[in-house]
């Protein structure tokens, strides 16, 4: 079965930084597109950023400047470095991944992680 698993959550002080990752494992053919999004008490989860195979990124505007997106295609690996944070950027994030399964012979298709929770808190 296909399975993302994150990693890298927890807690950091305003201004900190914090690298999470997330590595895609199982009967995978090809991973056409990985993301990072949030979700914060009361909201709706969010987009924070993308990365495709070809390595193409897209940021949401509230994190332009602060955060990278990269992955590993070989590894099935994606990371979200993540700079200069907020108390606005607590919530919890989860790992999205756009892909084909060798167990399902599907298209491709949606898959996400459990999620791992990020606290900015002095």
């Amino acid at each position: 079965q296909v399975q993302l698993v994150e990693s890298g959550g927890g807690l950091v002080q305003p201004g900190g930084s914090l690298r999470l990752s997330c590595a895609a494992s199982g009967s995978i053919f090809s991973i056409n597109i990985m993301a990072w999004y949030r979700q914060a008490p009361g909201k709706q989860r969010e987009l924070v950023a993308l990365i495709t195979r070809g390595g193409s990124t897209t940021y949401a505007d509230s994190v332009k400047g602060r955060c990278a997106i990269s992955g590993d295609n070989a590894k099935k690996t994606v990371h979200l470095q993540m700079n200069s944070m907020k108390p606005e950027d607590t919530a919890v994030y989860y790992c999205n991944a756009f892909l084909r399964s060798l167990a399902t012979d599907a298209g491709d298709t949606a898959y996400w992680g459990k999620g791992t929770l990020v606290t900015v808190s002095s």
